[in-house]
């Protein structure tokens, strides 16, 4: 009979992880040992880590909003930074808000946002088929939908001129620049959920377009960007007839802006 492996150690597994660049092996190899269920899935754990698929596609889940969202591989793995959106958008939701999360990746904004406020109505939506199954894994607690297609596209009409809250992690990495990303990054996650067209803004400049549509008069679009590409993503938010402003978190090193739809009648104050 085939015998397992001993249980690698601590030291063992930080020593490996550090050979291997694990900036974090510490931490890395806590959290590896607390999800494995034996020692051959933790032997086989640490050996993917150090062969540099990101840590969160090996522990299956990302610690988002405080909780632990499913992660597939090769799902976009949440970002800490992002948390400020969900901060902002939790800050204007009213009771019972209707939000949608667009380009949804693993579903972590909306999920975090319903557990934050308990009581929303949650649709999300993404193109990529691996994402959308991961996402329905993750709102499921919140009762949320789960829609495959394209932006908008297959969102209920229903939901026009309803929406709250909408969320959009959008992909706003210039072309040219996702060679440059780290390799967990370039190699491991969906492109689609990293490549922003030539100035990264091409599906900003989407989302925007048609927000007015989806939104009730109140209601507020939410997306992030980078520093320098915030100037260019109000414009597009103009164009659109939203009032807009950036709000910006120089500890997650975020930049959100937010662009609300005016109330029925008023002029938009650009």
């Amino acid at each position: 009979m085939p015998v397992s492996p001993p249980l690698l150690s601590l030291s063992a597994i930080v020593t490996r992880l550090r050979a291997a660049g694990c900036v974090f092996a510490e931490d890395e190899a806590q959290l590896l040992i607390s999800t494995a269920r034996t020692p051959d899935e933790l032997a086989a754990m640490v050996e993917r880590r150090a062969a540099g698929l990101p840590l969160e596609h090996v522990l299956g889940w990302a610690d988002f909003c405080g909780l632990r969202i499913a992660v597939d591989p090769g799902v976009f793995v949440p970002r800490r930074r992002t948390e400020f959106l969900v901060e902002r958008a939790a800050a204007l939701a009213g009771p019972g808000a209707v939000v949608v999360d667009l380009c949804c990746g693993s579903g972590a904004l909306g999920a975090a946002l319903a557990a934050g406020l308990g009581g929303v109505e949650l649709h999300a939506a993404d193109l990529d088929p691996a994402a959308v199954r991961c996402a329905r894994r993750n709102v499921a607690a919140a009762g949320g939908r789960v829609y495959q297609g394209d932006l908008y596209a297959p969102l209920p009409a229903a939901l026009r001129g309803r929406v709250g809250l909408l969320l959009a992690n959008v992909p706003y990495v210039p072309t040219e620049e996702v060679g440059l990303l780290p390799a967990e990054a370039r190699i491991h996650e969906a492109r689609v959920a990293l490549d922003g067209g030539a100035d990264g803004l091409d599906v900003l400049r989407r989302v925007t377009a048609d927000a007015p549509q989806w939104l009730a008069p109140g209601g507020h679009l939410l997306v992030e960007t980078s520093e320098r590409q915030a100037p260019q993503a109000v414009e597009a938010f103009a164009r659109s007839g939203l009032t807009t402003r950036i709000a910006t978190s120089d500890e997650l090193y975020a930049t959100v802006v937010i662009g609300t739809r005016p109330p029925a009648g008023s002029t938009p104050d650009r």
